[in-house]
C-alpha cells in the first residue's frame, strides 16, 4: 500500500506503507542491548532525537538513555540500556537490567522487594536488538542464545562487519539469521550504515510478532533438568514471575542468587524440592550443574560461529569509496571533511560569483545608472529596471552556481555523509544534520534557503531551522559586512561580526530547543552509496529550490524598488529619517539620517550599502562614523528584520503566526546586540 501522489508536486515522493502506521501510543518500545564497547551507544547516537532522556535503572543501576525516533511515517520509543555481557552468574548491576529487559518498572510480585521505587515511567521492552561486535562475534552469541528465551521479538545488529572484513572474516548473514530465527542487519555504526535497515527491521518483526528460534539445551543437559522443569510447571510460579519457562528454567539452573531468593521469599515450601532436583541433575552430570549449563551455551555457541563464519583473504575494500567513507564518517576526521567540503563549495561559488557578477548584473546595474529621470513615470521605470537587475545580481551571481553545486553533492551522497557527521553538532540547537544544506544555501540567500528547510523532517524542525536560517548573513548582507567592516574594522573586525552571528544562532537555538523540546523525536540519516550525480535531476531540484526566486522574489523586488524610488522622488526622506530617531539615534549612537538606509534594508538588503553612502553623501565614511557606531551599525543590519522577499517565503511555508514570530526574534534580537555592542565597545573605549 502506497500514499497517493499527484503527479504535478515533483518534490513529493511515494513512501510505502509497511501495514498499520505504528506512532503514539502504537509505537514499539526498542532496548538496545549488548557488551561493553559494542557499539550500542553509537547505534542510539546515530538515531537520537536532540531531546534524550536519562535516568538510573531502580535508582541504583546504570544510567541509560532514551527517546522517540521517527522510522519513516512510524515511531520507536529507543531505549540504550546499560551494558551486560552474559546472564551467568548476575552481578547487582546485571541484576536490574535483567529485571528491566522482563517487567519494565512495573514489577510483579517476585520483585518490589529488591528495589526502592522509581520515579520514571518504564514499561517493559516490546522488542530487543542486541547490538554484537562482528570482529568478535563469538563472545556475543552465547548472550544471544540466552535472548531467544525470552520470548520476545529480537533484531541482531551485526557491527563492525567492515572491521571484520578487513582482518579476513567473512559472515554469512542470512545463515546466522536461519539459526536463530531473527533478522541479522549488518551495520558500520559510527559510519551511520545500516541503521535505517536495523530499524525498519524491528519494525517488521513487531508487526508480525517474530520471537527467535527456541535455543534448547543439548540433550543430555534436558534430560538432567526434567526434575526441576516439573517443580517450577506450576501456575502459582508462572503468575508470581511472570517469564517464559524456559528462561526460568535456565537461570534456576545455572544462577542460585537472584531467582532463587525470590523463590525462597514467595515460595519457601519449594526450596527442598528444588534442591533435590539440582542434586539429582548434577548427579547426571560430571562437573557442577552451573558450570555444565554454562559450558553446554558456550559449546553452542561457539558451533554456531564456526558454521556461520569463514576466514578468507583481507579485503582490499571498494578503492575510492571506502576512503571518502573514511574520511567523511570517521568519528574525528569526519568534521574536518565536512568543513573542507563547506570551504570548497563556497570558494568555488565566490570565485564563480565574481566573474558571473562581472559580466551580467554589474554590466547591467551601470548602464540603468545612466539613465536619470526626472518624470514620476521615469523613475518607476528606472525603479523596474533596478529591480530587475536586483534579481539578477542575486540568482546568477550567487543562487545559481551555489544551489546546483549543492545539490549535484547530494545526488552524489556526499551531503548524506557531511549530514551525518554534524548532526551532534545540530543537535546542540534542538535541529538534526539533514538541515545542514539549508544553512549553506543561506549564505547564498535566504529565500531558496527556507524553502529547502520546508521540505526536511517535522513541522518542528522546519519552523526552527527557518527562524534560524534568517539570521545566516546572506550574499547582500555579508557584502555589506565586507565592503565596510573590511575597509574600516579589518579582518579582525569582519571575523568578530561572523563569529557573533555563529553565537547568536546557536544560543537562538537552544532556546528554540527548548519551546518545541517536546516534538522532537530523532531522524535517522541515511548514508547511500556513492554516484555520479544524474543531471536531469540536479536541474529538477535546482529549479524547485529556486523557483520561489522567480514567483515570489521578483515582484516583491520590483515593488520594493518602486516604493523606494518614490519616496526618495517625493522628498518623504526626512520624515522616515525623524520617525526612526529613536532607534538610530538613541538607542543605536548613529546619525539620523541612516534611518532610510536601516529601513528600507528591509525591501530589498541589497541597496543597503548604496543607500549608506548616499545619505552620508560620501563614499567615506570614517569621517562621520567612528569605528564604534560602524560596527554596531553592522551588527544591527546583520540581525535585524529579515528583507520582505523572506518574510513572504516564510509566510507561505510556515504560516502567518510563525513569520511573524520570527520577526519579532529578529528585531529583538537586532536591538539587543547592538546595543550592547555599542554600550561594551564605548565603554572599552572610554577607559582606553
Amino acid at each position: 500500500m502506497t500514499q497517493s501522489v499527484a503527479p504535478s508536486s515533483p518534490s513529493v515522493t511515494a513512501i510505502p506503507l509497511r501495514g498499520p502506521l505504528l506512532r503514539g501510543d502504537k509505537r514499539p518500545r526498542v532496548a538496545l542491548i549488548g557488551r561493553y564497547g559494542v557499539g550500542k551507544s553509537t547505534i542510539f547516537d546515530a538515531a537520537s532525537s536532540p531531546v534524550v532522556r536519562h535516568e538510573h535503572l531502580a535508582g541504583v543501576g546504570g544510567a541509560y538513555q532514551e527517546c522517540v525516533v521517527d522510522v519513516g511515517l512510524d515511531q520507536i520509543a529507543l531505549v540504550d540500556l546499560p551494558s551486560i555481557d552474559s546472564l551467568h552468574h548476575l552481578s547487582a548491576h546485571d541484576q536490574v537490567v535483567l529485571m528491566y529487559l522482563l517487567w519494565g518498572n512495573h514489577w510483579p510480585l517476585v520483585a518490589p522487594h529488591e528495589a526502592a521505587h522509581q520515579n520514571a515511567d518504564f514499561p517493559a521492552p516490546d522488542v530487543l536488538v542486541q547490538v554484537v561486535d562482528a570482529t568478535a562475534l563469538e563472545k556475543d552469541l552465547e548472550l544471544s542464545l540466552e535472548l531467544s528465551l525470552f520470548g520476545r521479538p529480537l533484531v541482531i545488529a551485526l557491527n563492525r562487519v567492515d572491521e571484520a572484513r578487513k582482518k579476513g572474516l567473512y559472515i554469512n548473514v542470512q545463515a546466522l539469521s536461519q539459526r536463530l530465527g531473527a533478522p541479522v542487519i549488518p551495520t558500520i555504526a559510527h559510519m551511520g550504515k545500516g541503521i535505517l535497515k536495523l530499524f525498519e527491521a524491528v519494525l517488521d518483526v513487531t508487526r508480525e510478532k517474530i520471537c527467535p528460534l527456541p535455543q534448547p539445551p543439548t540433550r543430555h543437559i534436558a534430560e538432567s533438568l526434567q526434575a526441576l522443569k516439573a517443580v517450577i510447571a506450576r501456575p502459582e510460579i508462572e503468575e508470581v514471575f511472570q517469564v517464559p519457562r524456559a528462561l526460568l528454567l535456565s537461570q534456576l539452573a545455572e544462577n542460585d542468587d537472584y531467582f532463587l531468593r525470590a523463590l525462597s521469599t514467595h515460595f519457601p515450601a519449594l526450596l527442598p524440592e528444588i534442591g533435590e532436583a539440582r542434586t539429582a541433575a548434577e548427579r547426571m552430570l560430571p562437573r557442577a550443574l552451573s558450570e555444565e549449563v554454562h559450558a553446554d551455551r558456550h559449546h553452542q555457541a561457539a558451533v554456531l560461529f564456526e558454521a556461520v563464519t569463514s576466514p578468507r583473504g583481507v579485503d582490499s575494500g571498494q578503492g575510492w569509496r571506502r576512503w571518502l567513507d573514511e574520511l567523511f564518517l570517521h568519528p574525528r576526521w569526519g568534521l574536518v571533511g565536512s568543513l573542507l567540503v563547506f570551504a570548497l563549495v563556497l570558494l568555488i561559488v565566490f570565485e564563480m560569483s565574481t566573474l558571473l557578477d562581472a559580466w551580467t548584473s554589474a554590466r547591467l546595474a551601470n548602464w540603468v545608472q545612466q539613465w536619470q529621470p526626472e518624470s514620476t513615470a521615469g523613475v518607476v521605470g528606472r525603479a523596474v529596471a533596478e529591480g530587475f537587475v536586483g534579481l539578477i545580481g542575486i540568482v546568477v551571481p550567487y543562487m545559481l552556481p551555489l544551489v546546483l553545486l549543492l545539490v549535484a553533492l547530494e545526488e552524489s551522497g556526499v551531503m548524506h555523509r557531511v549530514a551525518f557527521v554534524v548532526d551532534r553538532g545540530f543537535h546542540h540547537i534542538g535541529l538534526h544534520g539533514g538541515v545542514a544544506v539549508p544553512f549553506l544555501i543561506g549564505l547564498g540567500c535566504n529565500v531558496p534557503a527556507i524553502s529547502a528547510a520546508a521540505t526536511t523532517g517535522s513541522r518542528r524542525e522546519r519552523v526552527v531551522s527557518a527562524i534560524l536560517i534568517t539570521f545566516v548573513p546572506c550574499s547582500a548582507r555579508s557584502a555589506i559586512i565586507l565592503a565596510i567592516g573590511g575597509k574600516y574594522l579589518g579582518g579582525l573586525g569582519v571575523f568578530a561580526i561572523f563569529m557573533l552571528t555563529l553565537f547568536v544562532i546557536a544560543a537562538l537555538g537552544k532556546l528554540l530547543a527548548r519551546r518545541y523540546a517536546d516534538s522532537a523525536p530523532g531522524m535517522i540519516q541515511e548514508i547511500p552509496p556513492f554516484a555520479l550525480p544524474v543531471w536531469s535531476n540536479v536541474w529538477r531540484k535546482t529549479w524547485e529550490r529556486t523557483e520561489d526566486i522567480v514567483t515570489i522574489v521578483t515582484p516583491l523586488l520590483v515593488v520594493g524598488s518602486i516604493v523606494l524610488a518614490l519616496l526618495s522622488h517625493f522628498g518623504a526622506d526626512a520624515l522616515i529619517n525623524a520617525a526612526l530617531i529613536p532607534i538610530t539615534s538613541w538607542w543605536l549612537g548613529l546619525p539620523v539620517v541612516l534611518g532610510v538606509p536601516i529601513l528600507f534594508g528591509v525591501l530589498r538588503k541589497e541597496l543597503s550599502l548604496l543607500m549608506i553612502y548616499q545619505a552620508l553623501g560620501t563614499l567615506d565614511i570614517m569621517p562621520l562614523l567612528d569605528h564604534v557606531q560602524i560596527f554596531t551599525f553592522l551588527v544591527f543590519l546583520t540581525f535585524y528584520v529579515p528583507c520582505l522577499s523572506t518574510f513572504a517565503v516564510m509566510l507561505k511555508t510556515l504560516g502567518r503566526k510563525e513569520a511573524w514570530y520570527s520577526v519579532t526574534i529578529s528585531l529583538g534580537c537586532a536591538l539587543l546586540m547592538a546595543g550592547t555592542v555599542r554600550l561594551l565597545l564605548g565603554s572599552a573605549s572610554f577607559f582606553v
